[in-house]
């Protein structure tokens, strides 16, 4: 049941039909594992916060750097040299002092992270490299929790959900057999602010629809945004038969 508090804070979710007081109770029962607070993390986190999800996890291991400020809206500039998961726990307290949130400031290894996952409900994937992305792909297929996944460079950026609740879902290695890491990344070819924080508020909505019960327009899918000229392309995922990740998991 929602206190009187809750029920003022999120008026405006209960006057949702498709969420109202149901769905509201669903985000604060909720548990969300952000992985990376970069560029991504950082709206995902305070859209999630804001929205009431009940607990969520957030690991980075690294330290704010004056460079990240102009993409990563939720740091400022006094916190330059904290951790970030320090700095965005306070920046999501004081959004929201209803929910838990709890951090994690080092470099999971496999079993470490699929630990996490397994307590999870949602898994977004935030970070910037492809080893990690893989790597996250096959964690959450082998537990069956579902995972949002963003990506954004230059004026590009990419949006996918895996829903591996689903014996039919394809995974990361599907779309992305190669495991060989990119050459291009933000620190060497740049990236508009709005890119990645159009995404990342994205991943908050596909996550808060799944969490309410509501359908995906991304499941299995691939999609492409253009900074530029604001337009989408989407393309689907097919689950490979010889998938070494989500084949050996059916």
């Amino acid at each position: 049941m929602l206190s009187n508090a809750e029920t003022l804070r999120y008026s405006r979710h209960l006057l949702l039909s498709n969420v109202g007081e149901t769905g509201q109770l669903k985000l604060k029962q909720a548990k969300v594992l952000i992985m990376g607070m970069g560029g991504l993390g950082a709206p995902a986190s305070m859209y999630l916060a804001a929205a009431g999800v009940g607990q969520l996890v957030l690991a980075d291991f690294d330290e704010l750097d004056v460079s990240n400020l102009q993409r990563q809206i939720s740091y400022d500039a006094s916190q330059v040299g904290q951790h970030k998961v320090d700095a965005a726990k306070a920046r999501l307290t004081g959004l929201n002092n209803e929910i838990r949130i709890r951090g994690i400031k080092k470099k999971m290894d496999a079993k470490q992270l699929a630990m996490e996952v397994s307590m999870a409900d949602l898994v977004l994937d935030c970070t910037d490299n492809l080893a990690s992305r893989h790597l996250i792909s096959q964690v959450c297929c082998q537990a069956k929790t579902p995972l949002i996944v963003g990506a954004g460079i230059r004026l590009e950026g990419q949006l996918m959900m895996f829903d591996f609740s689903q014996p039919d879902s394809a995974c990361y290695h599907c779309l992305f057999p190669s495991t060989q890491e990119q050459t291009l990344n933000c620190s060497n070819s740049g990236v508009l602010g709005p890119i990645v924080g159009t995404i990342g508020s994205l991943q908050a909505l596909e996550a808060i629809k799944y969490l309410v019960g509501l359908p995906s327009g991304i499941k299995n899918q691939l999609k492409l945004f253009d900074g530029l000229t604001l337009n989408w392309q989407s393309f689907s995922i097919s689950r490979d038969p010889a998938c070494p990740v989500c084949s050996v998991h059916e």
